[in-house]
């Protein structure tokens, strides 16, 4: 007895220590490892790793946000980005690991415990699926299951089969029944890519003309290439958009606050489309009737139908939905959080954020008790000079010292477009950073984060001065 609680302890001191090494050697991992299995051995099943090893997927804003949350919390040691960006690199390690057997391998020869998949493209090719074949925890949906985001056609099609509200629509890749169907709607009229267009695959066109132009465009391969040979065209619902996220494992969810988010470039929702120019949560646009609403008419079939297809949907399952006469209807799926819907949502969440993706990842969120802090979060987009039509010179950036107590503790920048040339941070993408601000209103948690956005200089910096005023105009 006297030696098993020996060995005990040193099993906790080993493990204890060598979890804090930013960089554990080839003899830490060893060690690691052998303890774990003499743990395993002899029955110690309650000597869990109190230090957890963490690799993000992806590069950009959202991404930041997720390592930035997971970086506040005491049981995520060391953090790795596959690639990351110029600012992740300030409190994790960027990996050159493009070929996803390779990383999954880095992920095995490192001890990573949960790996987190940001984008949508690398779901779609399969990264999910070559992980956890090595045995590794890794969170998001399959590449069957990422269809839903990955084929526009197959989304409709499923939402039909599944009953679950959605616009009236075609799909098809036959120039004349896209013109056929294009006469029988009233204007506006949407015609979407099948395919990933990173976000650019969808046209609300304003006369038929546009939307014969943009159908034929599509189908030639002109625009989006072979994303577009097949499209799908609908009917255009009046009502106002929102974006519901839930966490899901396969058969539980937990539902995340409703968030809003502002795709034009200029104020007054003018000027082109663009990935996001800002966002905030929770939208007070929605109530606990409409919660759950979409609970039972969107999130449980969708769950169940995808359970039926033989694709569980594990990970976060983006609903963009139009509210049209308090009624939900589906607009489409995406397979991982919105961005910058993300930089808004993490820091409202106050349990466990590592929790709730590890959770997510193991079939165990029925155990997860997730709360949130009784707060609000605004995110303002700043953009390069000439997003999104081009790319821009690079240009540093600099920030000035925050002295204001107030708007150091409830404000940060999550870091997108970003790359770092001897310790200076340089705007290199479109969407260079989000400036994020939380407070007890939204005007509060607006206030900080335009406070926040003028503390941030570089060349050609341009930003939107009217997010969430939907919300302001509720207010």
């Amino acid at each position: 007895m006297v030696l098993v609680c020996r060995y005990f302890r040193l099993s906790f001191l080993v493990k204890a220590r060598i979890y804090r090494l930013k960089k554990p050697s080839f003899l830490h991992r060893w060690l690691i490892r052998a303890t774990s299995k003499w743990n395993a051995h002899l029955g110690f099943s309650y000597l869990e790793k109190i230090y957890m090893n963490v690799l993000i997927i992806g590069s950009g804003g959202r991404e930041y946000s997720i390592g930035y949350a997971l970086n506040q919390e005491k049981k995520v040691n060391n953090i790795f980005y596959a690639p990351g960006n110029g600012a992740t690199s300030n409190f994790a390690q960027n990996l050159d690991i493009k070929d996803y057997k390779k990383l999954a391998e880095f992920a095995k020869n490192n001890d990573i415990d949960l790996t987190i998949v940001g984008p949508e493209a690398p779901l779609v090719e399969g990264v999910v699926d070559i992980f956890k074949n090595e045995g590794l925890t890794i969170f998001g949906p399959s590449k069957d299951a990422a269809k839903l985001e990955g084929s526009k056609v197959y989304m409709k099609n499923f939402l039909s089969r599944n009953n679950i509200p959605t616009a009236r629509y075609i799909e098809t890749d036959d120039e004349k029944k896209a013109m056929d169907f294009i006469e029988s709607l009233t204007l506006p009229i949407v015609v979407k890519a099948d395919g990933l267009c990173a976000g650019k695959g969808v046209i609300i066109a304003k006369t038929k003309d546009e939307a014969k132009n943009a159908a034929k465009d599509m189908l030639s391969g002109k625009s989006f290439s072979d994303a577009g040979k097949t499209i799908v065209i609908e009917e255009f619902l009046d009502g106002y958009e929102l974006s519901v996220f839930a966490i899901c494992d396969g058969e539980n969810y937990k539902v995340l606050p409703a968030a809003q988010d502002h795709k034009r470039l200029l104020d007054n929702d003018e000027g082109p489309n663009t990935g996001g120019m800002g966002a905030y949560a929770p939208t007070l646009l929605i109530d606990e009737e409409l919660y759950k609403k979409i609970e039972e008419r969107v999130i449980k079939p969708t769950l169940k139908g995808m359970q039926k297809e033989g694709a569980p949907y594990e990970g976060v399952l983006f609903i963009g939905l139009m509210i049209v006469k308090g009624e939900p209807v589906v607009l489409e799926y995406n397979v991982r959080f919105g961005d910058p819907e993300c930089e808004v949502l993490m820091p409202l969440i106050k349990s466990s954020v590592f929790d709730l993706f590890y959770k997510g990842a193991t079939k165990d969120l029925s155990s997860l008790d997730i709360k949130f802090y009784d707060k609000y979060a605004v995110g303002v987009v700043m953009a390069s000079e000439n997003y999104p039509y081009s790319s821009s010179t690079p240009a540093e950036i600099i920030v000035d010292e925050i002295v204001h107590e107030g708007l150091k503790e409830n404000s940060h920048i999550s870091y997108a477009g970003v790359s770092k040339t001897d310790d200076k941070l340089y705007a290199t993408g479109g969407r260079v950073l989000v400036c994020v601000g939380m407070g007890e209103s939204i005007r509060e948690a607006r206030d900080y984060a335009y406070s926040l956005c003028g503390q941030v200089h570089f060349a050609g910096k341009k930003f939107r001065t009217d997010i969430a005023y939907q919300a302001l105009s509720e207010d």
